[in-house]
């Protein structure tokens, strides 16, 4: 019995950071494609980093999140971040320059 309780504990661990790691692929891949499918010019109207900057900064923050450093090590950290810096701030700035009404 008292070998029960690390056990326990490690398969705890490990479904937390399974929900993390969805959750933060979830996130950059909608961040992704959302960035990949705006246009450019709007990108400088809003007064940000250039598509391509975007672009860059996300895709490579998802490749080191699926090549396994998850969503706990600092890359995971940094691109779960930036993901939620572009979908909560550039985002609606987008939305804003699209159709005037910035709702979401």
């Amino acid at each position: 019995m008292a070998y029960a309780a690390p056990i326990f504990a490690f398969e705890v661990r490990t479904v937390i950071e399974l929900v993390l790691l969805v959750f933060a692929l979830i996130i950059q891949g909608v961040a992704l494609v959302h960035a990949i499918t705006q246009r450019s010019d709007a990108f400088n109207a809003i007064g940000t980093l250039p598509k391509g900057g975007w672009i860059a900064i996300l895709a490579v923050c998802l490749v080191l999140t699926l090549l396994g450093f998850g969503p706990i090590s600092l890359f995971g950290l940094i691109g779960i971040a930036a993901a939620l810096i572009y979908l909560l701030d550039v985002r609606g700035g987008l939305r804003d320059i699209g159709d005037g009404r910035g709702s979401w």
